[in-house]
């Protein structure tokens, strides 16, 4: 009997309560994730996953900015009851 592709992401198992995937899939960046891990796990050498690992750094990179500036506009709206008179 054959064993299923660890790469077939389909799959219902330990992997939907990694709290790092959860965190990946939140981002938006998932399939860029994958597709490194799938580097990594082809060619066993980082070096040959290069233009993968910077394509994920740069979709991280983007997310955490946004996310960064969402926080400041949320900082700097007051809410009704800090608006709302005494």
């Amino acid at each position: 009997m054959a064993s299923p592709s660890p790469h077939d992401r389909s799959r219902k198992d330990d992997d939907e309560d990694d709290p790092v995937e959860k965190m990946i899939s939140r981002t938006g960046c998932a399939e860029l994730h994958y597709a490194v891990q799938e580097c990594m796990a082809e060619h066993q050498d980082w070096r040959v996953c290069q233009s993968q690992v910077q394509t994920f750094k740069d979709c991280m990179m983007n997310f955490q900015i946004a996310r960064k500036e969402q926080l400041m506009k949320q900082q700097w709206q007051p809410t009704s009851a800090e608006s709302a008179p005494s």
